[in-house]
């Protein structure tokens, strides 16, 4: 890449790995955005002088916005109401015209990772994402989340060794692997015991000391605590398709590149369900509610 790129190229040529390190640290697509627009539209008022690397000058601007936002937002996260999920990313691109491309199309995007992420701290987030996730060298690194190579080096290992079950899949672009497939079919599977109230047969697909996390923030009615057990999700989820309106349907779709189970009343989202799959069996199921983190979802 030449220097003096207009905004314009510049646009179309980082967003995707822009957004994709953005919603990464923030979990939150509405946010992430944001802070991709805010780069460019600095930008566009006159490119800082001396800038030798575009490409590292923009992911700086983007890690430390994104460093700032998560320090505004700690304390809220402190007295948030119930379990945290982050905001689903559609990556169904063949149904909506969503952020796409390579740096998108991977398992670091699951609800299961981005939740391990959390325990990370900003900065220690931002070194293993670059690292891990988008295949920054140390001296790269090094530029953009201003310490040294040696530094970044220690931090990453410290990172990865602070968390377990992180693994990053290296599935091609637009091509599903037979892992995906085999998802979705489990998906499809839960989904029909579900509505045929096939209990023993929902509880069979799960692990027995599964969890479901309800991520509702308090603005509407939702598990405050995680549930534990197949057989008390099961409970759960008979309960709530019990009280489900008339104009209830649901499709299932890609939402951090895992099929998902989106719920829809009338044309309006109500809420986003992903999972973790371990050795054919649900271990973990994931339910987005809270309204404010389905506003950019599509409608029907």
């Amino acid at each position: 890449m030449t220097l003096n790129q207009s905004p314009d190229v510049l646009y179309r040529t980082y967003k995707p790995l822009l957004f994709s390190l953005a919603y990464r640290m923030l979990g939150s697509v509405m946010d992430a955005e944001d802070v991709v627009q805010e780069i460019f539209l600095y930008w566009s008022e006159g490119k800082p002088p001396q800038v030798l690397n575009e490409k590292a000058y923009l992911c700086k601007m983007v890690t430390n916005r994104c460093i700032d936002r998560l320090r505004a937002a700690s304390r809220q996260r402190e007295v948030y109401v119930g379990p945290w999920l982050p905001e689903p990313l559609l990556t169904d691109v063949e149904d909506f015209d969503r952020p796409s491309g390579t740096y998108l199309h991977k398992e670091s995007l699951s609800t299961a990772y981005l939740l391990l992420l959390q325990q990370l701290s900003w900065v220690e987030r931002a070194v293993f994402i670059l690292r891990e996730v988008l295949q920054y060298e140390y001296d790269e690194i090094s530029d953009i989340v201003g310490k040294s190579s040696a530094n970044c080096r220690q931090i990453f290992h410290r990172a990865k060794n602070g968390i377990s079950g992180l693994k990053v899949s290296a599935d091609s672009e637009g091509t599903e692997s037979p892992r995906s497939e085999s998802i979705k079919l489990q998906v499809e599977q839960f989904v029909q015991a579900l509505i045929s109230g096939n209990s023993a047969q929902l509880v069979s697909q799960m692990k027995s000391d599964a969890t479901l996390y309800s991520d509702g923030g308090g603005k509407v009615t939702a598990a405050i605590r995680p549930i534990l057990g197949a057989e008390k999700i099961a409970m759960f989820l008979f309960g709530i398709l019990s009280k489900l309106p008339a104009d209830y349907s649901y499709r299932i779709v890609t939402y951090n590149d895992q099929p998902a189970i989106v719920s829809y009343f009338g044309k309006e989202p109500n809420n986003v369900m992903t999972f973790r799959i371990e050795d054919n069996v649900v271990t973990d199921i994931y339910i987005v509610i809270n309204p404010d983190k389905l506003h950019h979802l599509p409608r029907l």
